[in-house]
């Protein structure tokens, strides 16, 4: 049976409590909520980290400390830390965890776009030459993020130099505020963009949420969900938990007639090699 693997996005660079109280900040909020999302059916935990003013932070300590409550409670799930959780943050430090951690995937931003209309999201090419050189040194697959169409090109472009290894995963993001909408007609063009040789995932922000689970699965990709993506779990209700939005893709992915993959399949759909934590 067809294998789908689940990530979980517990909380992002812009969190807040005000918004939704479920939403976990601290590293045993963190920890506590990738043990539930694991328990849930989630092979994959996307995590960033927050400070304790309640801002996105790179703050490699804060990695660490996360990630040695996560192995306290001795599960088997893939982390997959972002790099690009503060907007202020350095080059060197969108890194440092690369180095020092070695996650077995990280996120691969691979454009620069307007964010919010307020701010830019660079993620440069220097920049992004760097960090995929980095990657590959350390043996990190990178889940190269795309918000829209000409990110994909660029990645096509990294990967002909050899600065992105194949076969490349991809990960769609559809409805961040500067970036290409959450709808069904550009996930389908989207989708027909992609080399043959690569693996692919795709979520939608907001009300685009459920049509872009829904086709994801009919186009025979992977799926994301979490509050990092939305706080609402249906139009008008706050959701409960980021395991209640993975139990919800369990539920929808076996209606399909597929299956939750673990973690260990999710390594081999993805050719990942275990990566060392902290």
């Amino acid at each position: 049976m067809e294998k789908v693997i689940i990530t979980a996005a517990l909380t992002g660079a812009f969190p807040a409590k005000d918004k939704n109280p479920n939403i976990p900040l601290t590293p045993q909020e963190i920890a506590d909520d990738v043990y539930e999302v694991w328990k849930a059916g989630a092979a994959i935990a996307h995590l960033h980290m927050v400070d304790d003013n309640g801002n996105g932070t790179m703050d490699l300590e804060r990695y660490k400390e996360t990630l040695r409550l996560i192995n306290e409670k001795n599960i088997d799930i893939i982390l997959n830390l972002t790099t690009s959780g503060d907007l202020n943050a350095t080059d060197e430090t969108r890194m440092a965890h690369i180095i020092e951690i070695k996650p077995e995937i990280a996120s691969f931003d691979a454009g620069t776009m307007n964010w919010m209309n307020k701010t830019v999201f660079y993620n440069t090419p220097p920049f992004l030459e760097k960090l995929g050189k980095t990657m590959l040194e350390n043996g990190v697959k990178p889940e190269v993020e795309i918000f829209d169409a000409g990110m994909l090109y660029n990645t096509l472009y990294y990967v002909k130099k050899g600065i992105v290894a194949e076969p490349t995963h991809y990960q769609f993001v559809l409805g961040a505020a500067g970036g290409t909408a959450a709808t069904v007609e550009n996930l389908v063009y989207l989708k027909s963009l992609l080399p043959e040789n690569c693996t692919w995932s795709a979520f939608g922000i907001g009300k685009g949420h459920m049509p872009v689970l829904y086709t994801t699965l009919a186009l025979g990709g992977h799926i994301r969900v979490g509050l990092e993506d939305n706080i609402y779990y249906s139009k008008g209700r706050l959701a409960k938990s980021n395991a209640e939005f993975v139990e919800r893709a369990v539920r929808v992915v076996k209606e399909f007639g597929k299956e939750p993959a673990t973690p260990n399949e999710a390594r081999e759909i993805l050719g990942l090699k275990r990566g060392v934590t902290a």
